[in-house]
Order: structure tokens, then sequence, then C-alpha cells
């Protein structure tokens, strides 16, 4: 499979409301899960779902940073504007399994719907209690959030630059949609934003105890896990309101 050219062709799909369009990046067999809704629906029946929501809303979709794939999945951020108001943009995230050419399964993470929000629910039904079927119980989330914060904080797996969800899910030994619960409510962010958190705050450190001359801010960028200096670059000033230099040259005065 060639991932850009995948990724491309559903963003393309997506901004033309092409409802089969987007359903044949699926396999025949694949599925297509709507994390906050809770609803999973096969290709033949997201087609059916995605004129109903592309006849009601008029959205733009856009990839965010970078895409992080392998042999078998595929992840990637992308914001959401409405084409039909003036609300602040938003942002969701997609995990795929891929087998051969298509998806096995797409995963769809996004906040849940507000009144005027731009999230892109393609289900009719109210998102309020978002995780209300997920199954997982209040003595479950703080053993989940205690095992992220352990994998993140001591054994810093988020210097992994192939870092995906169903790998840090695996790690911490809960299925994908209970460690996208676990981050939201616990970490307040997408996993997305978990991560790049991290990396940054790791980076911050590098910065403000290495010498200019001996350790480029290239290597550093490499070294807290992200697979180019451009989204690095846009993760650090998101995050600080500096560029890495800027942040280097105050930290070092």
């Amino acid at each position: 499979m060639r991932t850009a050219k995948f990724v491309e062709s559903y963003f393309d799909a997506w901004n033309h409301s092409d409802a089969k369009g987007v359903a044949e990046h699926l396999v025949k067999n694949g599925t297509y899960c709507d994390i906050p809704s809770n609803e999973r629906h096969s290709r033949e029946a997201l087609v059916g779902n995605l004129v109903d929501f592309f006849e009601r809303e008029h959205r733009h979709y856009q990839l965010i940073g970078e895409v992080l794939a392998n042999d078998e999945t595929i992840a990637f951020q992308y914001k959401i504007s409405s084409l039909d108001s003036t609300a602040d943009d938003r942002l969701g995230a997609e995990f795929m399994t891929v087998d051969g050419d298509g998806a096995l399964n797409i995963a769809d993470y996004y906040d849940p719907i507000q009144s005027g929000s731009l999230a892109p629910s393609i289900s009719r039904k109210p998102n309020a209690q978002k995780y209300a079927k997920s199954g997982l119980s209040d003595k479950q989330m703080g053993e989940y959030t205690e095992r992220l914060r352990a994998l993140m904080e001591h054994e810093k797996v988020y210097l992994e630059s192939d870092l995906t969800m169903l790998k840090l899910a695996s790690l911490v030994d809960c299925s994908v949609n209970h460690l996208s619960q676990v981050v939201n409510s616990g970490f307040g962010m997408s996993f997305f934003d978990c991560l790049n958190n991290y990396r940054i705050e790791e980076a911050k450190t590098m910065l403000g105890h290495s010498n200019p001359q001996q350790q480029a801010i290239l290597d550093v960028s490499f070294a807290v896990g992200f697979n180019s200096n451009s989204a690095f670059y846009a993760a650090f000033k998101k995050a600080t309101g500096q560029t890495p230099a800027q942040y280097r040259r105050l930290s070092l005065v």
C-alpha cells in the first residue's frame, strides 16, 4: 500500500462529500468505528450514513502533522473546518489497521458533539454519554491511567518514533477504545496531543542542558520521537510559543 496516496485519496473523498469514495477505503469486510458514539458501520452501511451526513453537514478536512504508519497500521490527526459557519476549527484523529490495499478497521476519535460543534460524527444520536457503553469501570480507569503514566513518565515509551495507539494499548493491556477514554478523560487531550506534550517536555529539558555546538536541534527532534524536523518545530511552537532555537537561547542565558 502507498500510504501517502491512500491518505490523500481518503481526505479527497471526505472533502468532496463522496460517501462511496470514503467507504471504498475499507476492504469488503471492513468496519468504520465512530468511537465517541460507540457505533460500528460496515462498508455498505457507511455509505448510507455518510450520504445523510453530507446532506446535513458541509465541512473541510485537513491533515495535521505527519502520518504515522507501518505495515499494519496508519494513524494521523486532522482538522475540521465548517463551511457553513464561523465556528472554531476542531481536531480529530483516526487510527487504521490495514489489509492489503484497504483498511480493515477505521477508528475515528474526536470530542463529542456539542451544540454548534464541528465534530465529524456521522451519527444522528447525541454523544453526551460518550463512553456510556465502553464497560470501563472507575477502578479500571484508575488502573489504566496509572499504567499509562508509568509507561510515559518512567519508561518514556513516547521516545519511540513508531509508537501507535495499538502498540500503546497493548503495553497498557487494554483495548484501543479504553486507551482513548483514559487519555481523553485522564489527561484531557487526544492521543496525538498527549504524545507530543511528553515529547516536547523532553525536548525542553534537552535544549536547556545541551551545548548547541554539540547537539543540533535536528538531533533533539529525532531523539524525542519525531520523524521530521517540521513536525517537531510545529508542535514545539504550539506548546511553547517559541521555536526550539529561541527556547534554547533563552534557557542558556
